[in-house]
C-alpha cells in the first residue's frame, strides 16, 4: 500500500521492529547450522529476501517523506491526541533535519542575495501537495456497501457503489483513502 499510495501512510515501527528481530533470529539459526547444506543456501536467499522487501518499504517512506516534508510536518503537528502518527520518532527526526537543512541552503544559497521584503519563503506553499485526486488500482479484501465515488457532487446516491471482495478497481485515492487505513483494501 506505501508504495502505490500517493500520501504516506501511518507508520508501522512495531512491525519493522519485528521484522528485523526475526531476521536476526534467523540468522542466528543459520550460524549454527551445517555448511554447504542446501537448506541453508536457501534461508540465506529467503534472508535477503526479506531484507530487500524491508529496505524497498523504508526507502519508499523516505522518498515521500524528502517529496512532501512541510506537508507531512504540517500533518503531524495537526493531528488528534489518539489518532495514529504517520511517523515513526526516527522519520520524524529525519524529516524536521530535512526541512531544517533545506531552509538553511535556500537562505545560503539564494535568499541573503535577495531584497530584505523576498527574503522570507513558505515552504509549506512552495513544496508540493500530495495528489489525492489521482486514481489507483485496487483489491478489495473486504467487502464495502455503498462507497461514495464522488465525494463533492449532490446526487450521492446516483456514485455510490458496493466493493465485492476479491473484485478490483480503478478509484480515485481520496475516495478510498479511508479503507486503506483500515486494511479493508489492497492497492495494487
Amino acid at each position: 500500500n506505501e508504495k502505490f499510495a500517493p500520501e504516506l501512510l501511518e507508520s508501522k515501527p512495531e512491525i519493522i521492529e519485528c521484522v528485523v528481530e526475526q531476521l536476526d533470529h534467523m540468522e542466528a539459526n543459520l550460524k549454527r547450522a551445517k555448511k554447504g547444506d542446501l537448506k541453508v543456501s536457501v534461508h540465506h536467499m529467503e534472508i535477503e529476501r526479506i531484507r530487500y522487501v524491508l529496505s524497498s518499504y523504508l526507502r519508499c517512506r523516505l522518498v515521500k517523506i524528502e517529496k512532501f516534508f512541510p506537508h507531512v510536518l504540517e500533518k503531524e503537528k495537526s493531528r488528534a491526541e489518539g489518532e495514529p502518527s504517520i511517523l515513526s520518532p526516527e522519520e520524524f527526526a529525519f524529516a524536521k533535519e530535512y526541512m531544517a537543512n533545506t531552509e538553511t541552503y535556500l537562505k545560503n544559497a539564494a535568499l541573503k542575495h535577495m531584497p530584505p521584503n523576498l527574503q522570507k519563503v513558505s515552504l509549506l506553499k512552495s513544496v508540493p501537495k500530495p495528489n489525492l485526486d489521482s486514481f489507483v488500482f485496487l483489491r478489495v479484501l473486504e467487502r464495502q456497501e455503498n462507497i461514495l465515488v464522488e465525494p463533492e457532487t449532490d446526487e450521492q446516491r446516483e456514485y455510490t457503489i458496493d466493493l465485492e471482495e476479491g473484485s478490483q478497481h480503478l478509484i480515485r485515492y481520496k475516495t478510498i483513502a479511508p479503507l486503506v487505513a483500515s486494511g479493508a483494501v489492497q492497492l495494487i
